[in-house]
């Protein structure tokens, strides 16, 4: 199985900007699914801080990813002011985030997507050397770092915008 999930056209399309990034051999298969940041870290036997939520928001007509550490919350009220933003967010329905990114919900990774998006991401990553996003499946994770993580999707650091739950 774990051979035919690499060769998806979702996954194939987050290892080819890897590889454009020199990062090859980082999409990795997992048995578990990975669909929720609670189930890859259990996968992965990592905090759950480690992995990352790429989330996609709307404002108006335009949309918005939110890479985002599994155990933190994103205020919206908050990212909204951070983006500058004249509008609310929403978060965006699971057939609008397939059609615009060409994943779906559960294996949403932060680069490959069908169209470049704006990229915040939650700054708190950097509390683990290693972070791990989904690859384009819920049965596919890639390992990276904050920085790393930057680079890949031109993203920015975007402050306060991710709240811890119990807060």
């Amino acid at each position: 199985m774990s051979a035919r999930l690499l060769e998806r056209d979702t996954v194939r399309r987050v290892a080819a900007v890897l590889a454009e990034h020199g990062l090859t051999d980082r999409v990795v298969p997992v048995a578990e699914t990975a669909r929720t940041a609670v189930e890859a870290a259990a996968a992965l036997r990592v905090p759950v801080g480690a992995i990352v939520k790429s989330l996609v928001f709307a404002a108006g007509d335009g949309l918005l990813l939110a890479c985002v550490a599994g155990d933190r919350l994103v205020d919206t009220d908050i990212l909204a002011r951070v983006m500058h933003l004249s509008q609310p967010l929403a978060r965006v329905s699971a057939e609008r985030v397939k059609a615009e990114t060409g994943f779906s919900i559960g294996g949403v990774a932060p680069v490959g997507h069908l169209r470049r998006l704006p990229v915040i991401l939650d700054p708190s990553l950097d509390r683990f050397p290693d972070i791990y996003a989904a690859a384009g499946h819920p049965h596919c994770v890639f390992r990276t770092s904050l920085a790393e993580l930057a680079r890949l999707t031109h993203g920015h650091m975007g402050n306060d915008f991710a709240v811890d739950p119990l807060d």
